[in-house]
């Protein structure tokens, strides 16, 4: 694999790390603020994109920054793997940054300023964690992240925020240090580097029993993944503003969680290492009991942010269940997944967001009729649900159906049953929220005290941001050529296929 040394992987994070500055620096006049937000996600989505031609003709692109010891430095790795990460990140933060526009000038939210500091720290970092060249490089990223979202968890400063804060940041913080910082003390000591190699670097360093203890050590320290029973945190977390949600549950924070548990899955032990100690099939239903129970806990909620949240709990698993089948199509479902889940998950979020502008509604109970009042919002919705579910033609088919054809490669029958099943759950707390939108009538009057029965939409900054992202889930579908490839690269350099 042909490498080329450059600074532009370390560029494009350095980019919205220079907007927190520049935002703080413009407390007092908010279009400016406003415009280096927008400014920081262009630049940062550009140098990204600039970076993609070489990495789909199968180079990667290399930057260390500090060596800390012998075989331990902050260094930064532009591959196949993190370029799916970064690209969706970097492209939806544009996005988000116009919804949240949108969203703070019709709530009047304060301390907007932090707000949007927040979100370019955020973004920054998950750009350090897309592009990490290995794990000590990536912790330090995977950290920043809790430490730029907590307060935007926190930014209504209500005792419920507050509340929902303290345990985000125990939870998230509490068990990383715990037990993934121990899995790394041992990996590095075990094997003299914590670079990310594809095949994994700890094979024949140790026994069966310790390499048993640091996998789980690392599955029970990257809590961002929220797979139960560590997963409390994340619908605590909905006390954020939405645009804030969205963030925390399509774009940067969930995501780290998973990218992070892919890693270690294919460059940290490997797929060999993982199939001789039969972990992979541990994770697998390790995972599959997160899909299935999220999915029943959706199911009965009737806050839709919440109902949201244990979407994503369940959805989240689809990944980690995935690359834990270790076999090509599966670990391909896994990492295009990554992608088609936060484009669907970002509308649900937006346009959760949206109804609460426009009517302040925020129970699945109440949103009878409100398809005929906010169309080009709940069809959005309907979009993103339908492609969460798995349905044609909406990106979540294509991931499906490779992650169908995987646990047909690893001959687990079982998984495909829970397939079957998660699917039928998937429909049963999406399907009602559509039929009710566009087939039941308004029972219920709006925050002015009557029906609305002309069309009423958010406002257009919120509106567009949610009908693009619901066009993206839609073209993943016509279109998903780019990050099939990137897929395909990442599946041939860790089984040994190219």
């Amino acid at each position: 694999m042909d490498v080329i040394y450059s600074p532009m992987p370390f560029m494009a994070l350095l980019s919205s790390a220079v907007a927190v500055v520049l935002i703080a620096l413009s407390y007092k006049r908010p279009n400016l603020r406003e415009f280096w937000t927008i400014a920081a996600g262009v630049a940062k989505f550009v140098i990204v994109l600039s970076m993609l031609p070489e990495v789909l003709a199968g180079r990667v692109i290399e930057f260390s920054l500090l060596e800390v010891a012998p075989g331990l430095e902050i260094a930064f790795r532009a591959d196949a793997m993190g370029m799916l990460f970064a690209l969706t990140a970097s492209f939806l933060w544009i996005v988000t940054s116009f919804y949240s526009i949108g969203y703070v000038r019709s709530t009047n939210e304060k301390k907007q300023t932090r707000f949007f500091m927040a979100f370019a720290g955020a973004l920054s970092a998950a750009i350090g964690v897309a592009f990490a060249a290995n794990m000590f490089t990536l912790f330090i990223f995977y950290e920043v992240i809790t430490f730029c979202t907590f307060p935007l968890v926190a930014h209504k400063e209500t005792k419920e925020a507050l509340s929902g804060a303290r345990r985000y940041i125990v939870y998230l913080l509490g068990t990383s240090l715990a037990f993934q910082l121990f899995a790394i003390f041992l990996t590095y000591h075990l094997a003299g580097t914590l670079d990310f190699v594809p095949g994994g670097i700890l094979a024949g360093t140790g026994s069966k029993t310790i390499l048993t203890i640091i996998f789980f050590l690392f599955i029970f320290g990257i809590t961002k993944a929220a797979m139960m029973p560590f997963h409390s945190w994340l619908p605590a977390a909905m006390v954020a503003p939405t645009p804030a949600s969205a963030l925390l549950h399509a774009v940067a924070v969930v995501k780290a969680g998973v990218f992070t548990v892919v890693k270690v899955v294919l460059f940290i032990f490997g797929v060999d290492l993982l199939k001789e100690l039969g972990l992979g099939t541990v994770l697998m239903y390790f995972a599959s009991f997160t899909i299935i129970t999220a999915s029943i806990v959706a199911v009965k909620q009737d806050n839709l942010k919440k109902r949201l949240a244990y979407s994503t709990i369940s959805q989240l698993s689809y990944i980690v269940f995935a690359v834990a089948l270790l076999s090509p199509s599966g670990i391909t479902g896994s990492t295009l997944h990554i992608v088609i889940h936060a484009f669907g998950k970002i509308t649900l979020f937006f346009a959760a967001g949206a109804i609460y502008v426009a009517h302040h509604k925020t129970k699945v109970s109440e949103l009878d009729g409100i398809g005929y009042t906010m169309p080009f919002t709940m069809i959005a919705f309907t979009l993103g649900a339908l492609s969460m579910i798995g349905v044609p033609p909406l990106g979540g088919f294509i991931s499906k159906w490779y992650m169908f054809a995987g646990a047909i490669e690893a001959k687990h029958i079982p998984i495909i049953i829970m397939l079957a099943v998660s699917t039928v759950l998937n429909a049963a707390y999406f399907l009602p929220i559509i039929y009710a939108a566009f087939f039941k009538k308004p029972k219920q009057a709006d925050a002015s005290g009557g029906i609305v029965t002309g069309v009423h939409e958010a406002p257009a900054f919120m509106v567009v941001p949610l009908v693009l992202t619901s066009i993206g889930a839609l073209m993943l579908f016509f279109a998903p050529t780019i990050f099939l490839d990137l897929a395909r690269i990442v599946v041939a350099s860790v089984t040994g296929g190219g």
